[in-house]
Formats: C-alpha cells, structure tokens, sequence
C-alpha cells in the first residue's frame, strides 16, 4: 500500500464543470435554460414565494383554532355522587345539593372512587368502568340527553 494507491471508500461525485465552452454540454448557458429570474446570478425566490400571491403562512390564522363544535362536559365522579341526598341523581339535583357549580354542556361521570349509595344516576355520558361500577352496586344508568345546557 502506498500513499498514491488510496482511494476513499465511498464514491464521490466529481463536481458539475459548467460554463467551459458548447462540447462540454454544459456550455454558454451553464445548464440554467434561457433568460428569466432563475438563470441570472443571484437570481430565485425565497422559500414560501409563491409567485406573489398572499404565501401560505400569511393566510392561516395567526393565533390558535377555536372550535365551536367542541362540547365541554361536567364531570363527575363517583366519590362526588356519595355526598347526593336523593336517590334519583340528575343535573338539577347535583346543582341543588351544591355538588357540581355548573352544567356545560352535559355531565360525564368518571369511575373515580367508590359508590356506597344505591342510586340511579342520570348523565349525558357514562365510562364504561362507571357504568359497571353502579351497576354493580345494584342501580341503573340512563343516559339523558336533557343535560345539556339549555
């Protein structure tokens, strides 16, 4: 081995000679087509130009999204519904015993906790694991689309 025989291992690509006369194909033009912007030095667009209408990144909203379809639920626990004194629990009775301060728009009830009270409870939503636990205690669920916000 010597210093005249080492060659890297990878294949290099030799670099694009342009400008060195018409027989070397990348003659006169340098391989830039004809006239315009792109062929002159110096010459192109910045990134997002898009020919000068209004860019992409200038048209979308500035500040977040905001969903108005979204619904935003109440939720409520079964630790939470222990401390109902009536049997029949619904979004008027959960206000009245000062459980929950307001309905948005509709009450989901999470399997947090346990239930120690026979009660059937009425909601827009139910977890699966709630809905076994209070079932499992002996009551019913209904689901009751009535909570929502009116």
């Amino acid at each position: 081995m010597e210093l005249g025989n080492l060659h890297p291992n990878v294949k290099t690509k030799t670099k694009k000679r342009v400008g060195r006369g018409i027989a070397s194909g990348l003659g006169k033009t340098s391989g830039r087509g004809q006239k315009g912007q792109k062929a002159r030095s110096g010459g192109g667009v910045r990134r997002g130009f898009e020919g000068g209408q209004t860019p992409l990144y200038r048209r979308l909203p500035k500040r977040g999204f905001n969903n108005f379809n979204a619904k935003t639920y109440t939720e409520v626990t079964l630790t939470m519904l222990n401390k109902s004194t009536v049997n029949e629990v619904t979004a008027e009775t959960l206000l009245k015993d000062k459980i929950i301060g307001k309905i948005n728009d509709g009450i989901v009830v999470l399997a947090t906790g346990k239930l120690d009270k026979k009660l059937t409870v009425k909601a827009t939503r139910f977890t699966k694991a709630a809905q076994e636990k209070i079932e499992a205690a002996g009551r019913k669920v209904r689901g009751d689309l009535r909570c929502f916000k009116q």
